[in-house]
Order: structure tokens, then C-alpha cells, then sequence
């Protein structure tokens, strides 16, 4: 008898919050921090996270890890603490086949990622609000907000035409890439990945595939899509300047300066995708498979069509890994660029500041790791790479002792944090979190909590913001308590606490909070 769990199609579309009836197994706690999800056919999940953060995961969050785990050809299922319900599997796990690759585990913005820029500006000097105000200006005449906004709506934007993007999509931040939109070429060797090639592991194949996308009918907008390089999207994504504060003890103290982290200076977090071009190349894939399942009769698992899946070599699988492909090196360009954008900001303000590039690392991607000792894909769905120093992928990078970092952002008024990853990490797939993990859904969200309440936290705790009221659905009471989340992924083992970052100003889609 299977254990998977066909969803309620009353409650499929639910956002995290709002619970209904979970039938399946429950989870069996195995320390303080980790605990096992049962299926009747398979080995268990992974769970990690304390009790008070298990009770987090809603029923359909549930639902999803074990209908995902049973699916075809799937191997390992990790739930990190900032699980939730998402697209097909939950938000906040990891999900490894050597055989098939699945796009409910990527999700419908290709290579969501997190990016920290690091500048030689003290904390001193953005005290004044005044100051503040000008740098918020600075960035939105460069880095525009919004589902739909592009170059167009930034007065100091970078231009970027059909033919640069038809060479970025496919080459990521190749050095004439950088040189051609004012991107620093070093920090390239700051990127979990720089570029992302074909299924045939040649650029040639994202070039073809290319050509073969721009004749068809929802890719007569990619000169459009375009012009939103160098821009944040919508929702959960922002831009925020931090304060670094460095743990106070000497592993920390090493780690940051290896990383490029400075304490008591300034530093800005970026949280953004592959935008429009991103979601067509997503969306486009997820009709085309499963209109395949429809013509072939094949079940899906679970009955849930945001599972749809390809086996490795086939014809499907490969158009899959292209276009995710394609998507993502939109994605790498685009973080780049806001730095560059970013810098350039503070520059205008600040004559003469330096930054540079800490690190840029992925939360929406599959990517070909070994596993147990052989080539397997490894979803990440709104979890985030952990590999801890001495690990032969990192061999040849500036964190091959050290281990990269790990960029988790929190909540504006709590912070967010950049920790590093501990031998324990073998455990989870070598991969955490993406952040603190939505607590409430967005409706409910508009639904419970009050505006005035939220401005004023964001005013005590003295964090400016570019809208004139911060998004309601965006606000911290939304999200999981991100210091249990931290203390989570401490407790069990997978990564160890670098820096802290306190915020003082956010970049957020102003349009929708305004409304």
C-alpha cells in the first residue's frame, strides 16, 4: 500500500498557514534539531529542524514531501526548517534522482538566488536618515522593482539589447558579458556558478536551443524580457543594506575574512531571479510535460501535475536542462548587474567607495553533484548549496578551505545571516535553508495582520524603506521566527554562524505595497 497523498483539490492551492487534514505519517523526532518522516515504501525524509520549528510545516507541506519522495526515480527528500507548502514539492527541500529531472523542484523562477555585495563604507556613515533617503534613491534610479518593470522605469538602468541578450542567456557572466554591462570580470569567481551550460554540457546546445525558442509565440516578448536585466521582481524578492557584524569568536573572525566580510562596515543584500524570461521558459516547460503525460496516459505522481518529470536522455529532459539553463544564466547576469548598479549608487553618494562581490549562490536550481558516489541531480527548492571546507567541489576556489558562504536571509527587523557549512552538512544533501520560510501565506497574511503595526516595528527598529508602507504579506510576522530557524540549522549539525546582518534600508516592489 502506498502512502502517497493525491491533494484535496479544495485545499491544492492553499498557501502555508492555512491547515487541513494531514492523513499521512508522522514525523519521528531523532535529536534535538532532526527528525525522520516515515513513507510505507521508501527509506524516510530528512527533516530538519527543532519541534517548535517542525509544527511550522503545514499538512500540505506534508503531503508534498511524501508524494515527492515517492516519486519516480527520487532517492533522497530533505525538509530544511524554512519548509512550506510550494509548486508540486514543498519550498524549503532538496530532492535527488540519478535518473529524472523534475521542474516542481526548481519552481517557476529559475535560480532564485541570494547575492552580497561587501563596500569599504563604515556604519557611521549612513546613520543619518537623510543619507539613507539618497542612497534609496540612488539604487531605485538603477535597479527597478516590479513583475513587470525594466530599464525603461530606471532613468540610470544599464541598456541591454536583443543581441547582448542573446549572448548573456547563453554564456552567463562570460568576461565580454561583464565588460559589456559595466560588471567587474573577478567577480565572476565569486558565483556558486558563473554560467550554465547545456544538457550536453557544451554552450552550443543553449544556442540551438535558443534559436528554436525565439520562434515560438510566448517568446515573441524575449527583446522585452531583456530590458528587465538589472531589476528585482516582485514578492519576497528586495535589495537591503546591511550592517556586518562578525561573530565573536575565532573560527568566525577567519571564515569572514576569507570571505571578504567586514565588520561594523556597510554591505547589500540582493534576493531576486531570472524574472520574466525565467517564468516563460518555466511555464512553458510544465504545459509542454504535461500535456505529454495527457497524450501518453502516464500517472502522475500522486495524481498532482506540478510533478511532472523527464527521464534523464530523453528528448524532454534535455529541452528541460536547456532551458533551465538558459534561465539561470539570465539570473547570475542579472544579480551581477544589481551589484554593479549598486555600487555605482553608492558611488554617487559616497565618491571614491569601494565594493566587491562576497558571494552569489542559488536556491532555485537542479545542478549534477555526486551522490553516494555517482552522478545524480539535486533539486533545490528554495534551499540553498552547503558545502564545508576541503569538499572536492570547491577545490580551485577562493573556499576551498574555508567552505563558501552561505548567504540565509531573515527579515528586515531580525536580520539575516551569512553562516558556512559543517561536516554534518553530508547529511542534508550538503544544503540548509534558503531563509526563515513563510509562516503565513499571503492572503492570510493581509487577512491577520495590521498595517500600522507593521511600520511602526520597521520605525523602532529604525529601517527605512522605499514604499511608503511596507508590503504587508512581506512583513517579518509573515515568516518563521528566523532565530529558531538559525538555531535549527546550528543544532543539528549543518553550518555554523559567521556574520550577522542588520539592515538599514529596503529595496521592495513599491508599486504593489502602495496600492
Amino acid at each position: 500500500m502506498s502512502t502517497q497523498i493525491k491533494p484535496d483539490p479544495k485545499t491544492k492551492n492553499r498557501s502555508s498557514g492555512e491547515r487541513h487534514a494531514y492523513t499521512g505519517p508522522g514525523m519521528i523526532a531523532t535529536g534535538e534539531a532532526t527528525a525522520l518522516l516515515p513513507t510505507e515504501t521508501t527509506p524516510p525524509i530528512k527533516v530538519f529542524g527543532t519541534e517548535s520549528i517542525r509544527e511550522t510545516f503545514d499538512d500540505l507541506c506534508l503531503q508534498q514531501a511524501v508524494n515527492s519522495r515517492l516519486a519516480p526515480g527520487v532517492t533522497d527528500l530533505v525538509l530544511n526548517p524554512d519548509a512550506h507548502c510550494g509548486y508540486g514539492a514543498p519550498v524549503g527541500c532538496v530532492m535527488v534522482s540519478p535518473t529524472h529531472i523534475y521542474p516542481g523542484p526548481v519552481g517557476v523562477d529559475i535560480k532564485c538566488s541570494m547575492s552580497l555585495l561587501q563596500l569599504d563604507l563604515p556604519a557611521e556613515a549612513i546613520e543619518d536618515r537623510k543619507v539613507r533617503r539618497q542612497l534609496i534613491s540612488a539604487i531605485c534610479q538603477r535597479t527597478p522593482t516590479g513583475a513587470g518593470k525594466g530599464q525603461r522605469s530606471a532613468v540610470k538602468s544599464r541598456h541591454v539589447n536583443r543581441t547582448l541578450g542573446k549572448q548573456l542567456v547563453v554564456e552567463g557572466a562570460s568576461d565580454d558579458v561583464c565588460k559589456a554591462l559595466g560588471i567587474p570580470t573577478n567577480w565572476a569567481h565569486r558565483c556558486e556558478d558563473s554560467f550554465h551550460v547545456g544538457h550536453d554540457e557544451t554552450a552550443d546546445a543553449l544556442e540551438s536551443r535558443l534559436e528554436t525558442l525565439l520562434h515560438r509565440r510566448d517568446m515573441t516578448n524575449f527583446t522585452d524580457k531583456m530590458q528587465q536585466l538589472g531589476s528585482y521582481g516582485g514578492g519576497n524578492h528586495f535589495g537591503e543594506c546591511e550592517v556586518v557584524e562578525v561573530g565573536d569568536n575565532d573560527r568566525a573572525r577567519e571564515v569572514a575574512e576569507t570571505f571578504g566580510l567586514h565588520d561594523g562596515k556597510v554591505a547589500f543584500l540582493s534576493h531576486c531571479g531570472s524574472r520574466g524570461f525565467g517564468h516563460i521558459l518555466a511555464s512553458g516547460q510544465f504545459k509542454s510535460l504535461q500535456t505529454k503525460f495527457d497524450q501518453w496516459g502516464i500517472p502522475l505522481p500522486a495524481g498532482d501535475r506540478q510533478l511532472v518529470y523527464a527521464p534523464l536522455g530523453s528528448g524532454e529532459a534535455n529541452d528541460y536542462i536547456d532551458d533551465m539553463s538558459l534561465g539561470a544564466n539570465f539570473a547570475t547576469v542579472n544579480h551581477l548587474l544589481i551589484n554593479a548598479l549598486v555600487l555605482e549608487a553608492f558611488q554617487e553618494v559616497f565618491p571614491g567607495v569601494k565594493g566587491n562581490l562576497v558571494y552569489f549562490i542559488s536556491h532555485n536550481i537542479a545542478r549534477k553533484e555526486i551522490v553516494d558516489d555517482r552522478p545524480a541531480w539535486v533539486h533545490r527548492k528554495g534551499a540553498t548549496r552547503a558545502i564545508p571546507g576541503g569538499h572536492h567541489s570547491l577545490r580551485e576556489t577562493p573556499f576551498a578551505k574555508s567552505g563558501h558562504p552561505i548567504l540565509l536571509p531573515g527579515n528586515p527587523c531580525d536580520g539575516s545571516a551569512v553562516m558556512v557549512a559543517d561536516e554534518g552538512a553530508a547529511a542534508s544533501c550538503y544544503s540548509v535553508n534558503h531563509g526563515a520560510g513563510r509562516v503565513l501565506g499571503r492572503r492570510h497574511a493581509k487577512r491577520v495582520l495590521d498595517q500600522t503595526t507593521v511600520d511602526s516595528e520597521f520605525e523602532s527598529n529604525d529601517v527605512l524603506s522605499n514604499c511608503r508602507k511596507y508590503p504587508i504579506d512581506e512583513a517579518p510576522a509573515a515568516y518563521k521566527d528566523f532565530n529558531e530557524v538559525l538555531r535549527s540549522v546550528k543544532s543539528a549539525g549543518l553550518a555554523s554562524e559567521v556574520a550577522r546582518l542588520k539592515a538599514r534600508f529596503v529595496i521592495k516592489d513599491a508599486s504593489k505595497a502602495d496600492d
